[in-house]
């Protein structure tokens, strides 16, 4: 099994540059940071007074949140197509 290549891309994010390595391409990394930016400078507005690891934390709190959200829609989803297949 080969290795996919490794794309190694800087982006900033909440005004601090990072390096990702990832298999993904350049596209879906900078989208993914554009995402985690956008969540932080919103989180960031609200709450003026949080440092930047509070504001990375409840980033990544909400991010999780959601995600698990989406992923029980999606077995609601199956479960519901399953029965329509039935």
């Amino acid at each position: 099994m080969q290795d996919k290549e490794k794309t190694r891309i800087t982006v900033e994010i909440h005004g601090h540059h990072y390096t990702i390595v990832g298999t993904e391409s350049k596209s879906h990394i900078r989208e993914v940071a554009n995402m985690v930016d956008e969540k932080m400078r919103e989180i960031s507005v609200k709450n003026p007074m949080l440092d930047l690891n509070k504001i990375a934390v409840l980033t990544a709190v909400n991010t999780i949140h959601e995600y698990l959200k989406l992923q029980e829609e999606v077995e609601q989803l199956k479960e519901e197509l399953k029965k329509l297949k039935g």
